[in-house]
């Protein structure tokens, strides 16, 4: 859980502007300290989910013999992820976790088309091929999109064509990334990310 405490400090690559984000956190725990870990990790969540723009945590526990915990943490844009990277209450909690912990973890910030596509096992992020990318995005696209127009085209007929497409498009986007999506890639989850042998 030790991000970077100062916003400014996150990698060169980090996004910047208004863009949904997803904050991929991997922390190794000391032997022993699963239990007080798990705590603090349960009020990191909770206090992040007071904070504007935040959609949601993914945890991947250790297995096995592995003391290595991943935390995917997902804002709706930059700046609200900044907002909470820069509260005190985020800094007195990831003061409590370092104690708990072997290394100062791995931190990655992730936007675009990847962020729906996260549930990888183990590792720092790496998206699925693209062409596993594309044929699950059209899997779930064409169909919805095709439902999008025959369901709204009647109501939206009385305005002009560009806002009737502006409007299907942006309620597309909306379920595809925030309901849809996630459903999709978890059911997926073993063919996307398949288990390394």
């Amino acid at each position: 859980m030790n991000q970077p405490s100062d916003p400014s400090s996150a990698p060169s690559g980090a996004p910047s502007g208004n863009q949904p984000v997803t904050v991929d956190v991997i922390q190794r725990v000391k032997a022993g300290c699963e239990a007080e870990f798990e705590q603090v990790l349960g009020e990191l969540i909770q206090a992040a989910e007071a904070f504007d723009g935040h959609l949601g945590v993914n945890i991947f526990r250790p297995s096995g013999q592995s003391h290595e915990y991943r935390v995917l943490f997902k804002f709706d844009r930059l700046s609200h992820l900044r907002q909470w990277e820069a509260s005190p209450i985020r800094h007195r909690l990831l003061k409590r976790a370092r104690r708990l912990t072997l290394d100062t973890g791995q931190f990655q910030i992730l936007t675009g088309l990847e962020t729906w596509f996260t549930l990888p096992a183990q590792g720092a992020i790496t998206p699925p091929p693209r062409y596993k990318m594309l044929l699950l995005s059209l899997m779930v696209i064409f169909p919805l999109s095709n439902l999008l127009n025959l369901g709204l085209q009647p109501p939206l007929r009385a305005l002009p064509p560009l806002l009737q497409s502006l409007l299907i498009s942006v309620l597309m986007l909306l379920l595809t990334t925030y309901v849809v999506m996630p459903r999709v890639t978890r059911l997926f989850a073993g063919w996307l990310y398949p288990k390394q042998n």
